[in-house]
């Protein structure tokens, strides 16, 4: 994205948080193309292919429409929508394993920078989400900065600038969780 478009970006977040919600109809298109990445990055290691990149995006757009937040520019809002997107796929994940409704499909995720290989370093969303959650107990920045890198799609540069930290941090803090999450659901 050029200069002058994430300054409007940013422009346009702060008159959707005033209130102006015909600022966000404007600021849809330009964000479009990068939560519709952001979506197939959450997307690409899932086995059962039940949830489509076009659906996730609307969700979040869905949910992103009724967060009252402040703000305070592109980074920002890409950190929320990657969260809103993790929720959007755990809540899809839980729905989908319910009895009632046939369960035993998993939502599989990786903690490495590639796609998984046949499944063989794919993990549950659902478990990933619960070692998170402990995680964020144990160490808020090391979660957060697991979910942007790996949920969010962030690279380090752009996590540290979020989290206000060097990338060296960042890059200590994500071999770090990924050393603790993989601890975590191994012992599940």
């Amino acid at each position: 994205m050029r200069l002058s478009e994430s300054s409007q970006v940013t422009r346009l977040l702060a008159a959707w948080s005033a209130g102006d919600d015909s600022a966000f109809d404007r600021l849809m298109p330009l964000l479009y193309a990068e939560l519709h990445a952001l979506a197939a990055h959450h997307l690409r290691d899932e086995r059962a292919r039940t949830l489509q990149t076009t659906a996730l995006v609307h969700e979040a757009y869905l949910r992103l429409v009724g967060n009252d937040v402040a703000w305070e520019g592109r980074r920002h809002f890409l950190a929320v929508a990657a969260r809103t997107m993790r929720r959007v796929l755990v809540d899809h994940a839980r729905a989908r394993q319910r009895v009632k409704r046939g369960g035993g499909q998993v939502v599989a995720i990786t903690l490495v920078d590639a796609p998984a290989q046949d499944g063989a370093d794919a993990l549950d969303v659902i478990a990933v989400d619960r070692a998170l959650q402990a995680l964020s107990l144990l160490d808020e920045r090391k979660a957060r900065a697991v979910e942007l890198h790996y949920f969010g799609g962030l690279d380090y540069l752009e996590v540290a600038r979020v989290l206000e930290i060097s990338p060296v941090t960042v890059h200590r803090d994500l071999r770090f969780a990924r050393s603790w999450l993989y601890d975590q659901l191994r012992s599940a």
